[in-house]
């Protein structure tokens, strides 16, 4: 079995059943620009308010953990131990962190402020 790390499974599987996609999370990169956010906390209370519920944002986590779980130990491409260690916490912080963080951050990073 080739050698992952939690972060791994977790962004592959969200890649893989495209939880990360437009229709799940929304339009991030168009509603940034739309809401020129000056800091983390306004871009994430537009994101909340407009876009996705946090509610629908855990929905998405959730569905995420149950993929990990039942979807990939058959296909024995990662080793049980590491598949069991990722929590729901874990893919519902993933999912959180993908659309307000790593979305502000390349936001920040376009217009040259990283």
């Amino acid at each position: 079995m080739p050698k992952a790390e939690k972060k791994f499974v977790i962004n592959y599987t969200a890649s893989r059943w495209k939880l990360n996609s437009k229709k799940n999370v929304g339009a991030v990169s168009d509603s940034i620009r739309l809401c020129a956010p000056a800091s983390l906390e306004q871009w994430r209370s537009f994101y909340y308010a407009n876009i996705r519920s946090v509610s629908q944002i855990d929905a998405l986590g959730l569905a995420l953990y149950d993929h990990i779980k039942k979807d990939l130990p058959p296909e024995e491409r990662f080793h049980p131990n590491l598949l069991s260690s990722i929590t729901a916490q874990d893919c519902t912080e993933f999912m959180h962190t993908l659309v307000i963080d790593q979305t502000f951050n390349g936001y920040r990073k376009e217009h040259g402020l990283l």
